[in-house]
């Protein structure tokens, strides 16, 4: 049954561990992960506080800002766009172009503005645009299929798989008109899904906020490029790419990018930097861009030099105050409202520069969480609550700061789980502790039992603090039993037949002693020493030891009877007892004492137990006992005794019955 309640225990436990760990790790981690990552950002660019502009960097933002919407207003026509783009084939001459914007149906009412936009585009061999997959299933399943398979020959990669798994959760494509379609030469997916990655877990963010990019789209089987990940591609003339269940590799490069599948993407945590005016990268809207076009073409000064954009990667993005349709933000751990185009960019950051967040392995983390709370444990099992508590938050703080450590050198690691857990083994500890000490005090006042009196373990336990030498005067009734003839009996006897007499006897004796609230002070050899009045408060001490005594008498006389059939020896005893003033408390040393009642009152009641053997009776009380249970009890008065240690005789009485 113990192993059983055990096995039980143990389980509840482990699922309560497990369920902490859960709602741990799904509802605080994200929020610990966002905190170490906008607390340990680098600085992607020398920023000028002064002018508020970014310097020179590889990657650059035009937006379609409140200045652009503000002097061309929106909708317009998409011929407008042209000189944005016109701007950078004839004059500024970027590396890439990437267009991170969906065109998913055409301008019936403007169809020359369309066809002057898409001559435009089609000029582009480095122009890369984004495509959008969708979890909703096609209107037309027929114009879908067709649709997969052109656009699957046109974008899809040539990947080696060796994946054993791949997420499979859109359904369609957001098609492009079939003009856009022929001029796009390029393309890669746009679509962000909120996730996180951090320790032995990744999983669909609950919070809507977007940690995570996926280089690779699986659409039916199929793989696509994100927009962060064609413009490596073509930056690196299209390399041979290798997937494996953990990396995405390109052997020719010598290069490969770690990943998290999940049942929803193929993950891997974006890498933040600063952020300088709701961008980490440098950004021009786009009306400059435009206004420099009209002005090269006119032969005046440009606003915005070309040469700043050449051989750059130039993405091309929108982010209007709402209204306009054209704010494309997103929740991220280190901005609220952080432009999709400036997410984008960092994800091209990250692979153009390999400069990802590490996540450590699962067994890591598994390992330090289960390493601090084994410490945590033997801690506060095996220290006292100061001692337990300064080191168990030790341990915790000491996580803490290495945690933050990891982040800030880019390793990511689990963060607030592991101090939750060292925490809930702490309060199981404690508790397992406070068990565990109940028990050891239980054993303990049950053995102290065998020694001593309950009532007075129960005394010392409760005033535990307080134990020291001394006592109180105090009337008592003090009883002495002793048995006859002892000695020479157990000369005829071995030591364990003698042990075996003693202890039954002594054990049918407890319990009469203890009915009449007594207490057994001690045994002295084969006799035994009670005290009724202390420290069991009873007005009628006296009575009830006279009591006692009768029925002690009457217990030996049945043990006579048993001892005869098994041919053991008989045995009488004598009583006495005696009510008087004594010094009751404890006595002895600092280091050893023992509870107990010493006076004049003790030694007349030793003294008259012996006369029991002058006068042939069998218990002897004194006149100051009689005198408080002469009403209830009947008596032979022995008078003028002479008591040894007395200057004068005295009057005993021996009890006949008690009525």
């Amino acid at each position: 049954m113990n192993k059983f309640k055990f096995a039980i225990i143990s389980i509840i436990i482990i699922l309560a561990l497990y369920f902490v760990h859960f709602l741990s790790y799904t509802f605080v981690e994200p929020k610990a992960y966002d905190f170490m990552v906008k607390h340990s950002l680098t600085e992607k660019l020398p920023f000028d506080k002064k002018k508020q502009v970014y310097g020179s960097g590889d990657i650059i933002l035009v937006m379609i800002d409140d200045k652009t919407a503000e002097k061309y207003r929106w909708p317009w026509k998409r011929e407008t766009n042209c000189k944005l783009f016109e701007y950078f084939i004839k004059y500024a001459h970027p590396k890439v172009v990437v267009h991170d914007s969906i065109l998913a149906a055409l301008d019936k009412d403007n169809p020359e503005s369309d066809k002057k936009f898409f001559n435009t585009l089609n000029k582009f061999d480095n122009l890369i645009s984004g495509f959008m997959p969708s979890s909703q299933l096609w209107n037309d399943r027929n114009f879908g299929d067709e649709y997969e398979k052109t656009f699957a020959e046109k974008y899809a990669l040539n990947v080696e798989n060796k994946a054993s798994f791949l997420p499979n959760i859109y359904l369609s494509l957001i098609p492009f008109p079939k003009p856009y379609f022929n001029v796009i030469k390029q393309t890669g997916s746009v679509a962000i899904l909120p996730g996180f990655i951090s320790g032995n877990l990744s999983s669909y963010a609950m919070d809507e906020t977007y940690r995570t990019h996926e280089y690779l789209i699986a659409y039916k089987g199929v793989l696509y490029p994100s927009l962060a990940l064609r413009v490596f591609l073509f930056v690196h003339d299209n390399p041979k790419i290798r997937m494996t269940n953990s990396y995405l590799e390109f052997p020719n490069l010598k290069y490969r990018i770690a990943y998290r599948k999940t049942k929803y993407q193929i993950a891997t945590p974006i890498k933040f930097y600063k952020i300088y005016n709701d961008y980490s990268h440098p950004k021009f809207s786009a009306v400059d861009i435009m206004d420099s076009y009209d002005n090269l073409e006119k032969g005046l000064e440009p606003v915005i030099n070309p040469k700043i954009f050449k051989d750059k990667i130039v993405i091309i993005g929108a982010n209007v105050s709402a209204g306009t349709g054209l704010n494309d933000v997103k929740t991220t751990p280190i901005l609220r409202n952080h432009p999709g185009a400036d997410i984008q960019a960092t994800a091209i950051d990250n692979i153009m520069h390999n400069n990802f967040l590490k996540v450590i392995p699962d067994w890591i983390n598994i390992f330090i969480t289960l390493l601090g709370m084994l410490c945590v444990y033997g801690i506060i099992r095996f220290y006292d609550l100061f001692k337990s508590s300064l080191f168990t938050l030790i341990i915790i703080f000491g996580y803490l700061g290495l945690s933050a450590l990891c982040f800030y050198f880019g390793i990511v690691i689990n963060v607030i789980t592991p101090p939750v857990m060292f925490v809930v083994t702490m309060i199981l500890a404690y508790i397992h502790k406070f068990i565990l000490e109940n028990r050891s005090k239980e054993k303990v006042k049950s053995a102290m039992g065998k020694y001593m009196s309950e009532d007075v373990m129960k005394r010392v336990i409760m005033n535990i603090d307080n134990l020291g030498l001394g006592g109180k005067k105090a009337v008592v009734t003090v009883l002495f039993a002793d048995i006859r003839g002892f000695t020479s009996m157990s000369e005829t006897m071995s030591a364990q037949q003698v042990s075996e007499i003693l202890n039954e006897y002594f054990t049918e004796m407890e319990p009469i002693i203890s009915k009449y609230n007594g207490i057994i002070n001690k045994f002295i050899g084969d006799a035994v020493m009670a005290i009724f009045g202390e420290p069991i408060q009873d007005k009628n001490h006296a009575l009830n030891a006279v009591k006692c005594g009768y029925e002690m008498l009457l217990k030996v006389k049945e043990l006579q009877k048993k001892w005869a059939e098994e041919g053991k020896p008989k045995i009488e005893i004598g009583i006495g007892i005696n009510t008087g003033e004594v010094f009751v408390g404890n006595i002895g040393s600092i280091n050893r004492m023992e509870y107990t009642v010493i006076g004049d009152t003790v030694n007349l009641a030793s003294r008259l137990e012996g006369y029991n053997k002058v006068y042939k009776t069998k218990m002897l009380i004194s006149s100051s006992t009689y005198e408080e249970t002469k009403g209830f009890i009947d008596v032979i008065k022995i008078s003028d005794v002479e008591i040894r240690g007395k200057s004068h005789k005295m009057d005993i009485y021996e009890v006949l019955k008690v009525i």
